[in-house]
């Protein structure tokens, strides 16, 4: 299949169309709003509904109800808008309905700014809601990932009944890339005999809800849930890391920002350095064994984020102790480069190739 050159953003819009999504609510947010332009203008082609909610509030729950139905649903926001349906998608984990979220990220805190930033990968990986509940966390690199991620995180959502975010950043909604839609490895799915699709007279009718009234009832309904997400843990994890068996320094970064890595990291190579990367692609479930592979003789762990510091938490509980880790970032919509990413390798390196 030949490539198409396509923005990121309208690129979400045709992976989850190819995946059998015909149902999208949502609520216009930058840098992200190319997305529901996309399926408002597509999805009426193929008997679809595109809905403009009255609020982000209003979006969420209407994707509860059609996720409730069986069907294949999502929704697109940025940051304060993921904010506002974090209610929404904590009921939808605690129903068990598969879905899926994009969060094109934003500089924060509050309104913050329409730039490109990592600042809600807290909210994504620790649940922004109420309760023990987990997403499954996907954060693509460039938009061919970002296509095939899209298209495989509806087979997830489906397999383990359970909402699937795409964790991007404003880069990687605006950039175009050339995309090909590639068939997916297929899973084997269960029916969705939970669904409520009517009863036909055959059966009882099927109850969707979140509320136990009962602490013994909700207790049991969590254990079942953690017994989920041990699976997902034991099967979902994905990432890529490149020389950490032989580096002196490993950069850990994801999404847009691993690549600028890359880049810094090239040039260090050139300089005679040996830097290694591990890029999570799920940020939950975390790679964490993969940090049991790198040199046992590297001088320390560099995270490089587009926030504060959020990652670094992980890939500290990662290392066990084993090595310093450092952390360089921007924030506010502020991007990396690679030259500063460069020059905090060597600080760690400490003058010593």
């Amino acid at each position: 299949m030949a490539k198409v050159l396509m923005k990121g953003n309208e690129a979400i819009g045709a992976a989850a169309i190819k995946a059998g999504c015909k149902y999208f609510f949502g609520y216009p947010i930058t840098p992200q709003s190319e997305l529901p332009e996309y399926m408002a203008r597509e999805l009426p082609k193929i008997g679809g509904i595109f809905l403009q909610a009255e609020s982000e509030i209003a979006a969420i729950n209407m994707v509860y109800g059609a996720a409730g139905a069986g069907v294949r649903v999502m929704t697109s926001s940025s940051s304060p808008g993921i904010s506002l349906k974090q209610e929404g998608i904590s009921y939808i984990a605690g129903a068990e309905l598969p879905c899926l979220i994009v969060n094109i990220m934003r500089g924060g805190p509050g309104l913050g700014s329409i730039q490109p930033s990592q600042t809600d990968y807290f909210q994504a990986t620790r649940g922004g809601g109420n309760g023990d509940y987990r997403l499954v966390v996907l954060a693509p690199a460039n938009v061919q990932e970002l296509v095939d991620l899209i298209i495989e995180g509806f087979d997830i959502a489906d397999q383990y009944r359970n909402p699937v975010m795409i964790l991007g950043d404003g880069m990687i909604g605006q950039m175009m890339e050339p995309v090909e839609f590639k068939e997916p490895k297929q899973r084997e799915l269960p029916e969705k005999d939970w669904a409520t699709t009517g009863t036909g007279g055959n059966r009882k009718p099927n109850i969707i809800n979140s509320l136990y009234l009962a602490p013994e009832e909700l207790e049991e309904h969590n254990v079942k849930l953690q017994a989920k997400y041990k699976t997902i843990k034991e099967n979902e994890v994905k990432v890529e890391s490149y020389n950490i068996e032989d580096a002196d320094v490993v950069i850990a970064a994801y999404g847009t920002t691993s690549r600028i890595a890359r880049t810094a990291i090239s040039q260090l190579e050139k300089e005679g350095y040996k830097v290694g990367l591990i890029r999570p692609i799920t940020l939950w479930p975390y790679p964490y064994s993969e940090f049991d592979k790198i040199n046992p003789n590297c001088k320390g762990i560099l995270t490089v984020e587009m926030n504060t510091g959020q990652m670094i938490d992980d890939v500290k509980i990662a290392v066990k102790g084993k090595y310093p880790v450092y952390f360089y970032g921007r924030t506010g919509g502020m991007v990396p480069t690679p030259n500063e990413i460069i020059e905090k390798v060597k600080e760690v390196y400490g003058g010593e190739k």
